[in-house]
């Protein structure tokens, strides 16, 4: 997963998957997520496949990264491939090296899996039918504020001619991405969500727990593909296969902003005014 001297990572169609979605999930592993990155790693994100298929996603290569703070870490920056099983995918999981590091400033190097988006990746599902795939970064802290011509020269080898703003970047990665910041709790959230929502709009996502990210970046694919007609239909899909009521509810609750972005049926009644979840699925499943 070092990225020195990487040229680029492709996400192809084939026999077997003719109409391939490239999904990238950069994950933070410093040492301010805790035990998150053993979570998700372990836990959480080998079972990403299953929740995009439960979905309704047919054909999606998932490729993971790791990012640390580059001013400080040994491995700021690590990148996998994109892989259409789940085998594979772990593979990947396994190989990373989740560092705990992080230099204590408030910010993290997460300008480097949004510059290996947009500068480093090919996609079919762009090239050929010009529909973006999907990026998700989950963190806890602020970006820098620039790319590093100098970081990107150590550690991935290319020479840059000056630093590139963070809102630059952002903007490259989402030629090509959906671009979406996850926060792995409502704690973390008062250190970055102004910031990210500043850069991101409704593409920054505040969870109730970080237990709740592979469900939530699922539903977000399903639902931008309009494979997930409603939020009822997304709890139905969420509770056949094994989330219990807390996390049904609190997944929703995290992707209400973005769904009423989408103008997904249902999603601006999901919550009344300064109260509580007030839609069909939430008396359904939670009363």
């Amino acid at each position: 997963m070092n990225p020195k001297g990487l040229k680029v990572r492709e996400c192809r169609d084939s026999a077997d998957h003719p109409d391939s979605l490239g999904i990238a999930f950069a994950l933070d592993v410093t040492g301010s997520m805790g035990d998150i990155p053993h979570l998700l790693a372990t836990k959480e994100l080998p079972k990403f496949m299953k929740l995009l298929t439960a979905c309704g996603v047919a054909h999606p290569q998932l490729m993971f990264m790791a990012i640390g703070d580059a001013n400080s870490d040994q491995a700021a920056l690590q990148v996998g491939q994109f892989e259409s099983t789940a085998e594979l995918m772990d593979q990947w999981l396994t190989w990373s090296f989740l560092e705990g590091g992080g230099g204590g400033t408030g910010e993290e190097s997460y300008d480097l899996a949004l510059y290996i988006a947009a500068q480093h990746t090919d996609m079919d599902n762009w090239v050929k039918r010009k529909k973006k795939g999907y990026l998700f970064i989950t963190g806890d802290e602020l970006p820098y504020p620039a790319v590093s011509r100098h970081q990107i020269e150590a550690l991935v080898g290319e020479k840059l001619d000056e630093d590139i703003p963070v809102e630059e970047v952002v903007a490259a990665a989402a030629e090509t991405y959906h671009v979406f910041f996850l926060i792995p709790d409502l704690e973390r959230r008062k250190r970055c969500e102004a910031r990210w929502r500043k850069l991101l709009g409704n593409h920054a996502i505040c969870m109730e727990s970080p237990a709740d990210t592979c469900a939530v970046a699922a539903a977000i694919v399903g639902l931008t593909e309009k494979l997930i007609p409603d939020l009822d239909a997304l709890a139905g899909i969420l509770s056949n296969n094994g989330f219990d009521r807390q996390h049904v509810g609190s997944t929703i609750r995290a992707l209400t902003d973005y769904a009423t972005l989408l103008k997904v049926p249902g999603a601006k009644s999901a919550y009344a005014s300064g109260g509580g979840p007030v839609g069909k699925w939430w008396k359904r499943l939670f009363q």
